[in-house]
């Protein structure tokens, strides 16, 4: 494994087209994935929880019948027998903060200030009715997932709140990912992932209920799955493979960048993870640590991070100059950014588009992946030039509440029927015109 070469990447030397290439991620093209889900969302919207236990037999080797789709009481109490007191203290801990995170984070219900004498305009919070988490399971068990999604929908206010996520082969749910739903105050737990679990929640089956949005990160089955039914089901933010852009001057040790390239990397090989430097030199040091580092991972990690870095959708970037990385990293808008400097609250300025930013060598990702207090569910795929991270936010609705006093309105009325004049609205005009007036006050017309 050590014989493989980190991909080192100049930007000096890449065309336009080989540049645009290393922006490019897994799910940016679905295009085989969204042909595949169709015929799986079909047999869901068809035949229900008959094809989700199909799927599960099929697709997680768990033989389960549609009469198992929901996770138990008694899997529930076998779950928090099974798994050791240390977790279940560490997935508390994480709890904790990721609700206080959440619980500040919160807007007033009832927003309202006065614009002129008489006007009142603002905004009401409340909260969607229905969300299910999708938790993943197919290259591991991700209990902090549950947490980092059903906790702020929790907050919110949410009043459905659901976790779907894959069976294993045994045809139970990972039993941390139970203990942690139990934490978050989530009792509807279902074996069903992948495209069709997300069929699932869009159309509702006997077992499993129809939900307003889905959360969560996901395969490329996922999302694509998403995408199809997203005039369905609020599929909420892109949340696909991981991706990672850690960026130093240089001020670190060399084996600390290589540390946190290995973090993203260990998801998977759909992955994308690049670390970023304007120093040739430091980049080699870099990329000299890492093998050792894949020798002290367990063989199908460090395999997925070896893929990840050894080929065109990882490895290190080296610029010329350090406005051109800085120039990389914000047309790549990572999911991660990890600044690793002596001083990187320096740098925060020069990064506009990334899903989190960690400032700092004590800023680990690991940390703010499992315990930190923000959701760990990101913008994917670059959205992150226009879109935020998973937070209470995207568990409201905003509606606007406005209000006129009688005088309030005789000076706004004159304005806005001319506007609907011009803009040919003889509807909109006539309601702000004196027929107003006569319709108010029909006595005083008469008189």
């Amino acid at each position: 494994m050590s014989d493989t070469p980190i991909s080192i990447h100049r930007l000096s030397e890449l065309t336009a087209v080989q540049r645009k290439g290393l922006l490019q991620r897994t799910e940016n093209d679905l295009s085989s994935f969204m042909e595949k889900v169709v015929p799986i969302i079909d047999a869901v919207r068809r035949d229900g929880d008959k094809a989700l236990a199909d799927f599960a037999n099929k697709f997680d080797k768990a033989p389960i019948t549609s009469s198992q789709l929901r996770a138990t009481p008694e899997e529930f109490a076998a779950a928090r027998a099974s798994v050791a007191p240390e977790l279940t203290e560490t997935l508390e801990f994480a709890a904790g903060n990721i609700r206080h995170f959440h619980e500040r984070q919160m807007p007033e219900t009832l927003a309202l200030h006065e614009t002129h004498p008489g006007v009142l305009v603002g905004d009401r919070w409340n909260a969607i009715d229905s969300v299910a988490c999708y938790v993943p399971r197919g290259k591991g068990s991700f209990p902090s997932s549950v947490l980092m999604t059903a906790i702020p929908a929790k907050v919110a206010g949410v009043k459905k709140v659901v976790v779907i996520t894959p069976p294993g082969p045994d045809g139970t749910v990972d039993p941390a990912t139970l203990v942690a739903a139990e934490i978050s105050g989530i009792t509807d737990v279902f074996k069903c992932g992948g495209a069709q679990g997300i069929a699932a929640v869009a159309f509702g089956t006997k077992t499993v209920p129809k939900c307003d949005k889905i959360v969560g990160p996901g395969s490329p089955w996922v999302v694509a799955a998403k995408k199809q039914l997203s005039s369905v089901i609020d599929p909420g933010s892109p949340a696909g493979p991981s991706e990672l852009i850690v960026f130093s001057d240089g001020t670190v040790p060399a084996e600390l960048v290589a540390l946190d390239l290995c973090v993203e990397s260990e998801h998977g090989p759909d992955s994308s993870v690049f670390f970023v430097t304007d120093s040739e030199e430091f980049a080699h040091t870099v990329a000299s640590h890492i093998p050792g580092l894949w020798a002290q991972m367990g063989d199908a990690r460090a395999q997925y991070s070896k893929t990840v870095l050894t080929g065109p959708r990882g490895g290190i970037v080296v610029a010329d100059t350090r406005e051109e990385a800085f120039a990389f990293v914000n047309d790549y808008a990572p999911e991660h950014l990890a600044v690793l400097a002596d001083n990187a609250w320096q740098y925060l300025s020069r990064f506009e588009h990334a899903g989190e930013i960690l400032l700092g060598p004590h800023s680990a990702i690991s940390v703010a992946n499992f315990v930190l207090g923000p959701s760990h569910v990101l913008p994917t795929g670059a959205a992150a030039k226009t879109m935020s991270p998973l937070a209470v936010f995207d568990f409201l609705k905003r509606t606007s509440i406005a209000s006129l006093s009688e005088e309030a309105y005789h000076g706004f009325a004159g304005h806005a029927e001319r506007l609907a004049r011009y803009e040919g609205f003889d509807g909109h005009a006539n309601a702000v015109s004196p027929l107003r007036n006569k319709a108010l006050h029909p006595l005083a017309s008469v008189a």
